[in-house]
Parts: C-alpha cells; sequence; structure tokens
C-alpha cells in the first residue's frame, strides 16, 4: 500500500486550567498548537526540542491516549481522530508505544512473560501456550535468554528493561511505534545497542518509527528525518543531514550550537539564547520565538510563521526565510 502511514494536519492539544469559586476556565496550557507532519513506511522521523516544548503529549495525543483539542490524525489513510475507545480497538494492533522510564511502565507485581504476553491476550491470539512461544521468540528477537521469563522487572537492569518494553511493543506485530524517550535513562553504552536493536528490528520488520528525544545527537544517529519543536510548535522539518549542515530556524540553530565538540582543541562561538522559555499558558503573539530570536523583527511579533518549504524537501516556520 502507498501514501503515508500517519499523516496529522494541525494537531492541537491544550489542556484547560480551571479556578475561582464556580471553577471555571481561567486559561489554557498550549501543549500542542497546531503540528503537522507526514510519517512514511520504514521511516524514522525524530521529534526533537527543550523539556516542555509538547513532544511527549504529542506522542500521546497521535496514540489517543489524550483526546486531540483540534485537528486530524490518519493511520493508513483513515481518519481516527474522532473515533471511540471501542472504535479504536482495531487500530491499537497498528500503532504501539515505548515509554520513556523502562522500569515504571512495567507491572513490578507481573512476571515478565506475561507482561509481554498481555497485548496478545488483550487481542485473543492464540493459545496459552501458543502466546508463550511468541513470547520466547520475542526475547530471542530483542536479545534477551528464554530462561529470564519467569522473572519479575526488578531482576533485570535498565537496557534489560527497555528491551521487554521493546518486546512488549512488538508483540501485535505494529506498522507503527512511538518511542518516547526510549533511551534517556540509559547509559550511553546501553543507550547505543537500543538504538542499534531498533534499527535492525526496523530493516528486518518494516516498522516506521516516531522517535520523541532531546538528545540531539541520538536523534541524529537513528532518523531518517527530524522535525524541531518549540513551545507546541513545529518550527523546521527536513532530513538529518540537511538539518545538521543547513539549519533554516534560528532555535535551530541555536540548538545545534549548543552541543559540545568532543575535541577540547577545537574553539567555536556559541550562541547562548537570552531569557526563559515562555509559559505556553500564555505563550508569545505571532513567531512564539520571537521573546528570544536575535533577528526577530516587527513582523515577527504579531504574524505566526506559516511552516512552509524553503527549499525541496526543507520546512521551516520563519519569516526571514
Amino acid at each position: 500500500m502507498s501514501g503515508p502511514l500517519l499523516e496529522v494536519e494541525n494537531l492541537t492539544k491544550h489542556f484547560p486550567i480551571h479556578g475561582g469559586f464556580l471553577n471555571r476556565e481561567k486559561a489554557r496550557v498550549h501543549a500542542v498548537d497546531g503540528v503537522s507532519f507526514r510519517v512514511m513506511r520504514g521511516e524514522t522521523l525524530g521529534i526533537v526540542g527543550e523539556s516542555g516544548c509538547g513532544k511527549s503529549t504529542l506522542g500521546k495525543t497521535i496514540l489517543k491516549l489524550i483526546e486531540p483539542t483540534a485537528g486530524t490524525i490518519r493511520l493508513k489513510g483513515k481518519d481516527i481522530t474522532h473515533l471511540s475507545r471501542r472504535e479504536m480497538l482495531p487500530h491499537r494492533r497498528e500503532m504501539q508505544v515505548i515509554f520513556q522510564d523502562p522500569y515504571a511502565s512495567l507491572n513490578q507485581r507481573m512476571r515478565v512473560q506475561d507482561i509481554v504476553a498481555e497485548p496478545l491476550g488483550n487481542f485473543d491470539t492464540g493459545s496459552r501456550q501458543e502466546r508463550l512461544e511468541k513470547v520466547a521468540a520475542l526475547f530471542a528477537r530483542v536479545g534477551l535468554r528464554r530462561e529470564a521469563m519467569h522473572r519479575y522487572p526488578h531482576e533485570f537492569s535498565g537496557g534489560q528493561r527497555q528491551r521487554l518494553g521493546i518486546a512488549r511493543a512488538l508483540a501485535l506485530n505494529p506498522d507503527l511505534i512511538i518511542a518516547d524517550e526510549p533511551v534517556s535513562a540509559l547509559d550511553v553504552s546501553v543507550q547505543a545497542q537500543v538504538m542499534n536493536l531498533m534499527m535492525d528490528l526496523q530493516q528486518e520488520l518494516g516498522l516506521s518509527y516516531l522517535f520523541i528525544a532531546h538528545d540531539l545527537a541520538v536523534v541524529q544517529h537513528i532518523s531518517h528525518r527530524i522535525g524541531v519543536m518549540y513551545l507546541g510548535r513545529l518550527v523546521e522539518i527536513t532530513d538529518r543531514a540537511r538539518l545538521f549542515a543547513d539549519p533554516q530556524h534560528p532555535y535551530t540553530e541555536a540548538l545545534l550550537a549548543s552541543v559540545p565538540v568532543p575535541d577540547p582543541r577545537r574553539r567555536r562561538k556559541r550562541r547562548v539564547l537570552k531569557g526563559d522559555v515562555p509559559s505556553p499558558v500564555n505563550p508569545p503573539k505571532g513567531c512564539h520565538f520571537n521573546t528570544r530570536c536575535p533577528y526577530a523583527v516587527e513582523r515577527c511579533l504579531h504574524e505566526e510563521p506559516a511552516l512552509r518549504e524553503v527549499a525541496p524537501g526543507h520546512w521551516a516556520a520563519c519569516h526571514l526565510r
């Protein structure tokens, strides 16, 4: 089947803040504020940005773990935006999630074989023995021993627990996996092992990933294309080589300039952003980045820049491009 696997158009998620004597809505947190992109089959789209920019909320909204305020989500061309929990059930098989904390995302009272087999049971897939054989095959695929199936999560290391999370995500043979900072809690050497495992599984199974992270080096290693988020909006998206070689948005420039150079003899000018990230409850008018941008002009203060194609395959939301 041709065409994009996932299409997100103008996706918005606002959280109301209530208060006062009548508990009325006083304000809204603009967590995700009109995000649009596509994920193709077999592709990894990395989403990167500072903490609090809305990356994780974006992933949860696409998964329908939280309901969107506005916008459209299409999976394999089908609009799933307003489907009920019952109507979403068949689509749960097609997209799965790997959580950030490999310990908190596993039930500590269950044996790991039952944790990995749980999605199979939810969809009445095979007998119990067939499910256990499937779990054993998944253990082998993610680099865990079959003898460890009867253990509990606390008996595994952090990297092994994240492999359990990957095995659980693979149980229903999904097309799309949303990975929410899956290596941020791991040691650097273990990060590389988990990322390489995910890349091998992608080649073997034809998986698509939406890979959410704040570490530019991690995103560069695993992604085909990269989207940069700032204060709920996507400000730039292109392939990884072009993003690192020729960033088109001032925020992307600042992010890349903040990455330490591994050679102590090399010197480069650092671009330190002034001020703090504005509150998502009361974001700036116009371009959300105008309060910290060194190139901001009068237009930036009043007019929101559209995400437009500034070069073939390279999109940026900046009035100066």
